[in-house]
């Protein structure tokens, strides 16, 4: 089975730093198309953090931009979410988001990984 799986979470302080992985595993995966970091807090819905756009460029929710780098490795089929100076209010389950495409069967995918927890402390 061919999924995306997160890593690199844990709990930082306020002002430090993280960097997320995202790397797909799993048979007959062929390639990934990056597509985005997302997250969820507590009581509240998943929201978008950062994208790439279909042009190649990148997007990124205001409350981040500034702070945060989306980026990717093709040869490596995996994503990246450099996170810095972190706030307590950045504190969530982040998830990846990428198109799969497999050889067997033949397709591609929407897909997401499970999630990794992120706590930042003040």
């Amino acid at each position: 089975q061919v999924q995306l799986v997160e890593s690199g979470g844990g709990l930082v302080q306020a002002g430090g730093s993280l960097r997320l992985s995202c790397a797909a595993s799993g048979r007959f995966f062929s390639s990934i198309n990056a597509k985005g970091w997302y997250r969820q807090a507590p009581g509240k819905q998943r929201e978008l953090v950062a994208t790439f756009t279909t042009g190649g460029s990148t997007n990124y929710a205001d409350s981040v931009k500034g702070r945060f780098t989306i980026s990717r490795d093709n040869a490596q089929n995996t994503m990246y979410l450099q996170m810095n100076s972190l706030k307590p209010e950045d504190t969530a389950v982040y998830y990846c988001n990428a198109d799969i495409t497999t050889i067997l069967p033949r397709r591609t995918m929407d897909c997401w990984g499970k999630g990794i927890l992120v706590t930042v402390s003040s």
